[in-house]
């Protein structure tokens, strides 16, 4: 089977879980291109070395361009910083490597606009590492509401809400500085871009982002920490969708509830491995809202387990992310979501920003 070397550029939370997901995924999915873990870089010699050991990387290095250029190494995950985003996929990209860039895609829209460019004028292919749209429970979801289960969509109700923030004394750090840190730029991205998988464009929005706790122990704080979505979906569907760090007793509130005029659907990532889904049909003292554990029934469970109930998790994810990317390079069509998908997640969310600048319903188009 050919081998594919992969540089993955960041060593840290996102580094380890794409590096880690590489070294498993031609075992799991048996794909047709094998990764080869040739480079990592991190921002230290040092770092990079250590990274190198634990990880399982031929060679290391702090210069991410050295790792870019190297011959060797055929294909390009991004889990840096979004401020380092763009050159490197430029870079990439020119050389005709294929991109795996963590969300959200760059610091800015201008970022944004500039990696879709490059990557629709190369041809290269392209992906933004939106996992949790990957668990078999809401590829599921998407089939059902694709294939017309739950009939015309009317309403959908989104959250991501954690509580590593919920605590007003906890000191300041990086991520209370930045709006790239804030709830806005951290996990608003993950559940605008759930929407636009489960009920498509959202083209108008009205928006609250809120700082709670403006001071805290060591520093003044300048992002957000919650806020509140109203929106429009192109599919004539209204939305609500709230995003929160100081959500109390929240670890990983990635949630959701679909309405539809023949059925709706509820699911919580905390929960990950089931769907809850309501038909209507039959008898109206027999329905109810069902819990479907996923299985090897449901999409990319299988090579994981057999057995059904068993479960999937977190870095498993990241492992179909890995395989949707090596596919997409594999048989050269690009899988959802592309940087142009991670350019309208962006696109939305600075609709929202100016909105609750404004106080007034945004038109997403115009920004």
């Amino acid at each position: 089977m050919p081998e594919i070397g992969i540089g993955i550029i960041g060593g840290g939370y996102m580094g380890k879980a794409h590096s880690v997901a590489m070294s498993a995924v031609g075992a799991v999915f048996n794909t047709a291109l094998r990764p080869r873990l040739e480079m990592i870089c991190a921002s230290t010699p040092e770092s990079a070395e250590r990274y190198r050991a634990a990880y399982g990387f031929r060679r290391a290095t702090s210069d991410w361009s050295m790792l870019v250029n190297d011959p060797a190494v055929d294909a390009v995950v991004i889990a840096s910083p979004q401020t380092t985003h763009r050159q490197i996929a430029e870079a990439a990209l020119a050389l005709g490597k294929p991109v795996l860039c963590e969300k959200p895609l760059g610091s800015s829209l201008d970022d944004g606009r500039a990696m879709v460019a490059a990557a629709e004028a190369t041809g290269v292919t392209n992906m933004v590492g939106f996992n949790y749209v990957r668990t078999p429970a809401t590829q599921f979801a998407r089939q059902l509401i694709a294939n017309g289960e739950l009939g015309d969509i009317t309403w959908f109700r989104g959250e991501h809400t954690e509580d590593f923030y919920a605590d007003p004394g906890a000191p300041a750090t990086w991520r209370t500085s930045g709006m790239a840190n804030g709830t806005i730029g951290d996990l608003a991205p993950h559940m605008i871009n759930g929407a636009l998988a489960l009920i498509g464009p959202i083209v108008e929005v009205m928006a609250e982002v809120e700082t709670v706790h403006s001071e805290r122990p060591g520093g003044t704080v300048t992002n957000d920490d919650h806020a509140q979505i109203m929106c429009r979906f192109a599919g004539g569907a209204m939305g609500n969708i709230y995003v929160s760090r100081i959500a109390t007793g929240r670890k990983m509130g990635y949630a959701y509830e679909i309405t539809g005029t023949k059925g709706a659907i509820r699911f919580d990532q905390e929960d990950q491995n089931a769907l809850w889904l309501y038909r209507r049909e039959g008898p109206e003292e027999e329905r109810g809202f069902t819990k479907i554990l996923t299985g090897p029934a449901h999409p990319d469970y299988e090579p994981f387990c057999q057995g059904p109930g068993h479960g999937t998790g977190y870095q498993d994810q990241i492992i179909i992310e890995a395989k949707d990317f090596l596919e997409a390079i594999h048989t050269g069509k690009s899988i959802w979501p592309t940087f142009r998908d991670g350019h309208e997640v962006n696109c939305v969310l600075a609709a929202a920003l100016k909105s609750s600048e404004q106080r007034q319903w945004q038109d997403v188009s115009t920004v």
